[in-house]
């Protein structure tokens, strides 16, 4: 296993580029960069490392990031050019997991014919989650928990990282059930994840437990 926190760049801090980058700062070692300034100020204290950077300039990122980076997050949609060539040049860097924001089916294509592991469309995303939850109450709502008995969302310690739940069989060991995963990059909820399901920084455990089990899990080990 791999050991240590994640490192991951996002670039471009729009409103879904400075969310991302802080919520991955709470887990991971986050390099976030982007060409204004003040957008660059307000997340300094957010994140590992906060520049101002032209992304496009190949000489520059190179400089900044390597191929040691786990991922990278390219939250430049508003600018296809930008975009595209940011993943270009972190593909050519070696980032081996490149995630970048498309604004259209086009760009997307082009996003991955270039390098792009994978393409966002966080509007459409969150739509289509938002809908789900209209049409789908959550059935948490319905259970009857007996008492002293909770549901709560935990962030997995750093000893979690890289097993599968069966490997952690926090069911048998500690009589905690993980019955869903919030992953965070992409947004995604995962219900009633399988025992082969590895558990990774970005990741929030959905748990149903006994209150004071769940509230120790932080400190619980492999």
């Amino acid at each position: 296993m791999k050991k240590g926190k994640k490192r991951i760049c996002v670039i471009g801090l729009g409103q879904f580029g400075s969310e991302m980058a802080r919520q991955l700062a709470k887990h991971c070692e986050v390099l976030a960069l982007d060409m204004d300034e003040d957008r660059v100020n307000a997340l300094a204290d957010e994140v590992q490392q906060a520049l101002i950077v032209d992304a496009k300039d190949y000489a520059t990122l190179s400089s900044l990031v390597s191929h040691d980076y786990d991922e990278a997050v390219v939250s430049l949609g508003e600018s296809m050019e930008a975009s595209i060539l940011c993943t270009l040049h972190l593909k050519k860097i070696g980032v081996p997991v490149i995630r970048a924001k498309a604004i259209s089916e086009d760009h997307a294509s082009i996003l991955r014919s270039v390098g792009g592991t994978e393409t966002i469309f966080p509007e459409r995303e969150t739509a289509q989650r938002i809908a789900s939850q209209i049409i789908n109450p959550n059935l948490l709502d319905f259970i009857p928990l007996a008492e002293g008995f909770e549901v709560i969302d935990v962030a997995p310690p750093d000893d979690f990282y890289g097993h599968t739940l069966q490997e952690l069989n926090l069911r048998e060991r500690f009589g905690a059930f993980v019955i869903g995963v919030k992953e965070l990059v992409p947004p995604k909820f995962v219900f009633l994840p399988g025992p082969d399901f590895i558990v990774k920084p970005s990741d929030v455990l959905v748990v149903i437990g006994h209150h004071e089990v769940l509230n120790g899990l932080k400190g619980m080990k492999v």
